[in-house]
């Protein structure tokens, strides 16, 4: 998906949070808005959104002397998930329907992302998405697709989201007992999305197999793959993938296994999936 205008101002209102949170003096903050400006300037239009501001959070934190500029948040993000868990997994497991239920939980777990412009209440996202319809619902052919696979291949996005991922997949391996997950996380910190560390912090090497994509973009560039996930990725007959940057990279990449798991956070998103702003979606790929 093609970088939009609207996509700027939304990147640059990013790196003005990064100076929020992370409390920085006011030379810092100048240097950023200046580096802000000038990558802005130089975007390609014909890239996604993740590809051109990777480098922009990269020269943020060399700037910063911080490797992981969003260290502390996330941390922070997962512990607050955790206390959610037991609710969700009353959800599930009272459902007639356990594999819809728990779809809806990773889904749930999507409103974590402080890149996203809306604020939540995590309790009452929580009980609201149990309740809502999928805008998009390509539910019954991922279960199909479910049903005949072996290896998953399942994209995470932002830390916290992997709690309800975990659960997620508890509920996939139940289910369907011959499938082996494999949990792609991104190669390097970039905003708050997910790494190795951030996965193993949680648990998540308990239900699947962790899986450093070597990716440093915040969405998984698929020329950017190392080798070894290239491999797994190839072979997988399905793929799961969370948030908006994943699908902002891969949406249009015709043929894949795919199934892309988000709530509608920007419009510019809305417009490309044919969804209202807020909404969740359960979409097939291309």
């Amino acid at each position: 998906m093609k970088i939009q205008e609207r996509c700027l101002t939304c990147i640059y209102d990013q790196t003005k949070r990064v100076c929020e949170l992370l409390h920085v003096n006011n030379e810092q903050a100048h240097l950023i808005d200046g580096l802000a400006h000038q990558y802005i300037q130089t975007f390609d239009m014909n890239q996604t959104p993740p590809h051109n501001a990777a480098p922009l959070y990269e020269a943020m934190a060399k700037v910063l002397g911080v490797e992981d500029l969003y260290a502390q948040f996330k941390a922070d993000s997962s512990q607050k998930a955790k206390a959610f868990v037991p609710l969700c997994q009353q959800k599930i497991q009272a459902s007639s329907r356990k594999l819809f239920e728990a779809t809806k939980t990773a889904v749930a777990g999507n409103v974590i992302d402080l890149a996203a412009v809306m604020l939540y209440d995590l309790e009452e996202e929580l009980e609201k998405i149990y309740h809502t319809p999928f805008a998009i619902d390509d539910f019954k052919a991922l279960e199909a697709q479910l049903a005949r696979t072996q290896t998953l291949v399942y994209l995470a996005d932002n830390a916290g989201e992997e709690v309800f991922d975990k659960l997620y997949i508890q509920t996939i391996k139940e289910l369907f007992p011959k499938i082996h997950v494999y949990y792609f996380v991104r190669g390097q910190p970039i905003i708050n999305d997910l790494t190795s560390l951030d996965a193993l912090a949680s648990g998540m090497d308990e239900v699947a197999t962790i899986v450093d994509s070597g990716v440093p973009t915040p969405g998984l560039a698929m020329e950017l793959m190392n080798e070894n996930a290239r491999i797994l990725f190839e072979k997988a007959e399905c793929i799961i993938s969370k948030g908006m940057g994943n699908y902002e990279c891969l949406g249009e990449v015709e043929g894949l296994p795919i199934f892309f798991l988000f709530k509608v956070k920007c419009n510019v998103v809305a417009h490309a999936v044919s969804a209202e702003l807020g909404s969740i979606v359960c979409k097939k790929g291309a």
